[in-house]
């Protein structure tokens, strides 16, 4: 999201407060990777879980640089350190998420889409709803930047629904009836229903110019995204295909 961000029209102190939220969320990667994998015993990922780490505090050191260089204004070094930090961590989720066995397959391939997926809605439910608090601290700002980023939140769950429908026909005939159903009910309710329809409501808002409307729909986008994720996650872990 801060790649496809309009950087000129957003001042300094946003992105300077991002970095060191990656910074965090790296170091918290690189204690906990490997330790919630979904894959089957005996299944290897790419991403060996030692090189994973590593790489994740290369991403935390990365992050710290950018939070200096925002600090700083220094723009160019800042927005360097942005396509760092969007570029390695897309690597280290694609390659940590599938196994060398899943690799060629058509549910491997699915598993790619969904995590690029997932990161994608996420990243557009967290950055927007972090974006629109920015607002006031500064008011001044144009709301172009907000509007775009709901426009990315709105196709992202627009990919996400395609992601999930394709899944849906490879674990089709699983989903009899019992646990696995309901959770998927509320994975598509909360996931992918939810953020649809709150997307359509901020760009109406925005219209409007009520910045402070939009972020508080944005923060319920944000809970309804970690909503259907889970939900998603526990059905995905039990039919072994991505939703």
């Amino acid at each position: 999201m801060w790649v496809l961000m309009p950087r000129n029209q957003i001042t300094s102190g946003f992105f300077r407060i991002q970095m060191l939220l990656a910074l965090s969320l790296s170091a918290l990667a690189a204690l906990t990777l490997g330790q919630f994998t979904g894959q089957s015993a005996g299944e290897s990922p790419l991403l060996p879980i030692g090189t994973g780490r590593i790489l994740c505090g290369i991403l935390a050191g990365i992050a710290y640089v950018g939070s200096i260089a925002w600090t700083l204004d220094r723009r160019k070094m800042g927005t360097a350190c942005i396509f760092g930090v969007a570029g390695l961590s897309a690597a280290i989720l694609l390659l940590s998420s599938i196994s060398r066995g899943e690799i060629e397959t058509a549910v491997g391939l699915l598993t790619l889409a969904s995590e690029i997926a997932t990161s994608l809605l996420l990243g557009g439910a967290v950055a927007g709803m972090l974006l629109g608090h920015w607002y006031l601290t500064a008011p001044t700002m144009s709301i172009s930047p907000l509007g775009r980023v709901n426009v990315c939140f709105g196709s992202a769950a627009i990919l996400r629904l395609v992601a999930s429908l394709a899944g849906l026909l490879f674990a089709w005939p699983n989903l009899v009836g019992g646990t696995p159903a309901m959770w998927l009910v509320l994975r598509w309710a909360a996931g992918i229903g939810g953020p649809l329809v709150l997307a359509v409501m901020v760009w109406r808002i925005l219209k409007y110019r009520n910045t402070q409307a939009a972020t508080g729909v944005l923060f319920v986008g944000v809970i309804v995204t970690f909503i259907g994720e889970l939900s998603a996650t526990l059905v995905s872990r039990e039919l072994h295909v991505p939703l």
